[in-house]
């Protein structure tokens, strides 16, 4: 009985010291994952900020590297805010020597918005409305829209307006199909969410009877005209 005593009293202190271990292993790896994230952090800021290109691309790599790696525990501030930066480099900020725009660069912007649509936040869904609006380049408003579609069921009806107008402005100056496909697919996420149809409906017709765009562009319109609308 005593010895059994003394086995249950060791095995109970040994638990508490594993325990204990443990404890200060997972404090001493999430200090240690704080740490690299806050350099990380640094680094993307400064590459962000930076008047080279190279540089900026350098930060999409790391901001790439960063969402993919993301267990949930990380701050994403700084990779919010950077993203919403080189998004809108050469249209929401502008950098000029002599007149001559010099930050335009509208690969960095469309990676951007690619990277915005996985951090779906509603920041990242404003900027997407942002650019949208803004981006003078089809693809990279298309990079945006894809995303914006992506993130915005919560607020669908707003980004159903932002699309109609960008499918308005295009439409008139330069219609794409690459474009008008990623609004059609833009919309068929929505749809389920939105509360006034009529927006879409209207932009979803114009598409259909547009003969800039691909025949298969215009038969993806109609197809969903009868789902939504119930006509053939």
């Amino acid at each position: 009985m005593f010895n059994k005593k003394i086995l249950l009293s060791a095995i109970f202190v040994l638990s508490v010291f594993v325990i204990a271990g443990a404890q200060q292993s997972r404090s001493e790896t999430t200090a240690e994952e704080d740490y690299l994230s806050t350099f990380e952090d640094m680094i993307i800021s400064e590459l962000t900020i930076s008047d080279e290109y190279d540089n900026k691309v350098l930060a999409l790599q790391y901001i790439t590297e960063a969402l993919n790696n993301d267990t949930g525990s990380r701050d994403l501030t700084q990779v919010q805010e950077s993203l919403s930066s080189l998004a809108g480099e050469g249209v929401l900020t502008e950098s000029r020597t002599n007149g001559r725009l010099t930050n335009d660069y509208p690969d960095v912007r469309a990676r951007a918005c690619e990277l915005l649509g996985k951090l779906n936040t509603p920041e990242s869904r404003d900027t997407l409305t942002k650019i949208a609006l803004a981006e003078k380049e089809p693809w990279v408003a298309t990079a945006a829209i894809k995303s914006l579609g992506e993130i915005s069921s919560d607020n669908s009806d707003e980004a159903v307006a932002t699309i109609a107008w960008v499918e308005k402005r295009y439409a008139v100056l330069n219609p794409t199909s690459s474009l008008a496909f990623e609004i059609l697919n833009a919309y068929e996420k929505l749809a389920p969410t939105v509360l006034d149809k009529s927006p879409l409906i209207q932009s979803i017709s114009k598409i259909a009877v547009n003969y800039y765009y691909q025949s298969s562009v215009r038969e993806k319109a109609k197809e969903l005209l009868k789902q939504y609308t119930g006509k053939k």
